[in-house]
């Protein structure tokens, strides 16, 4: 089946596509929206721009727009519109997410894909928290944390590349502050630097962290792809 990504630039639209792609599955294009702010619901916010190096890391065409409201409604609009385009442009029968537990995005994906006859895909649903996480790694994913804003995660988590050792220490910070170990709810968000699927990883050349005391982020503004 030809589809389109719903990509973000993190580590579960990511790997939904490397999933889809050994399911048989063909990715025409990444279909990406950069949201007003990091207040969105459905829509997930830091680094989008950076996606782009990202899209020819994989050697995949990317549509991306931006929206000035986080209304989910007008979002949900935007999406449509690149849907059609993807759809009329790369022949599209479905589209793949990543999303492992949110009905709130399912629910409103299944409800533009069936408005335009596309089929949904989510490879990655109702998967097991823990196990999905060492797969990640184990499958030789590299991902940054780009924000936090949870308890139990302050400012050293920004930046910083996720190890198996660190999934450990996510695990018992997790459980005691009632967090999701995958971060689904957005307590954290990520960003790929590095998987099978790129022909060459993201180098990230300037960034800025910002923090406030209960949350924070990691802006990247300079980033390019490694000969």
């Amino acid at each position: 089946m030809k589809l389109a990504s719903l990509f973000s630039g993190g580590k579960d639209s990511t790997y939904a596509i490397y999933k889809a792609r050994k399911e048989g599955h063909d990715i025409e294009c990444l279909v990406s929206i950069f949201p007003q702010s990091e207040e969105s619901h459905l829509l997930h916010y830091p680094n989008i721009a950076t996606t782009s190096i990202q899209a020819k890391a994989m050697k995949i065409p990317q549509i991306l727009t931006q929206t000035n409201t986080n209304d989910p409604e007008i979002e949900l609009c935007e999406l449509q519109n690149l849907l059609e385009k993807a759809k009329k442009n790369f022949g599209i029968d479905g589209i793949v997410h990543g999303g492992l537990f949110s009905d709130y995005q399912r629910i409103r994906f299944e409800r533009v894909g069936n408005k335009l006859d596309l089929k949904i895909i989510s490879p990655l649903w109702n998967t097991d928290q823990k196990n999905y996480l060492q797969e990640l790694l184990e499958s030789k994913f590299k991902f940054i944390i780009t924000s936090v804003t949870s308890a139990g995660l302050d400012q050293t988590w920004l930046g910083r590349e996720i190890t198996l050792k660190d999934m450990e220490q996510l695990e018992k910070l997790s459980i005691k502050h009632g967090f999701n170990l995958t971060f689904e709810g957005g307590e954290a968000e990520t960003f790929v630097i590095d998987c099978p699927l790129f022909y060459s990883p993201v180098r990230i050349l300037q960034a800025n962290k910002i923090w406030d005391g209960y949350r924070g982020r990691f802006e990247i503004t300079e980033a390019v792809l490694e000969k």
